[in-house]
């Protein structure tokens, strides 16, 4: 027979409400509270590791400063080191710097002729062919500055005449020489370019392009 609430003695009506608060705390506590804990639990562990990550990276912070001095140091290089063999071909700039080194030294620069580079496993060579008349004097000047260039030019096959006798250093064509002018030149003037590895060997038949340029 079931039992009024308010039948029971004061006693008992304390006992059941203490009861019932400590049911609802048990459930609250394994629904709400322990997953909350479990939680709680989980990001102080998380913090601890990152602690512990950070206290190791600390050791580093002194040696910062030299790392970024070392890694700007390394860029420094590399940009010098493209601009001594850079990884394109560049021809217009070779070409550019040439002229450049000529009209400073005095000389005349008259004709371009590419010829078939070799591609090596790291770096490929690009030859070309040309004529300089001018001085003595100023072709000695012109062949010491092409040697202070930063790009890498290396000579080959340096033949000289004099200007009445062009054809003595193989000269393609006669020009309108100045008076000042005494010697005629031709020579191969190789440079280089990078490549990261051999490029593909061209399909049978196929001939590298050539290009001339006569002033």
């Amino acid at each position: 027979m079931a039992t009024n609430f308010n039948e029971l003695s004061g006693l008992k009506q304390s006992l059941v409400v203490i009861a019932g608060g400590i049911l609802v705390t048990v459930a609250l506590y394994f629904t709400i509270f322990k997953s909350q804990s479990d939680k709680n639990e989980a990001a102080a562990k998380a913090v601890q590791t990152k602690v512990r990550e950070n206290n190791e990276l600390e050791a580093y912070r002194p040696k910062l400063k030299d790392i970024e001095r070392q890694l700007a140091n390394l860029k420094q290089q590399l940009d010098i080191e493209r601009r001594i063999v850079p990884d394109e071909p560049q021809v217009d700039n070779f070409i550019e710097s040439m002229d450049a080194e000529a009209q400073k030294a005095g000389v005349e620069l008259r004709r371009y002729a590419s010829k078939p580079g070799a591609s090596k496993e790291y770096y490929a060579e690009l030859p070309f062919d040309m004529e300089l008349d001018g001085s003595y004097r100023s072709m000695l000047d012109f062949f010491d500055r092409v040697g202070h260039l930063e790009r890498i030019v290396n000579i080959s096959g340096l033949t000289v005449a004099t200007t009445k006798n062009p054809g003595g250093a193989k000269a393609k064509h006669t020009y309108q020489y100045a008076p000042n002018e005494s010697v005629v030149a031709t020579f191969t003037a190789t440079t280089y370019f990078s490549h990261d590895s051999t490029p593909a060997t061209p399909a049978a038949g196929a001939k590298p392009a050539t290009a001339a340029v006569a002033k």
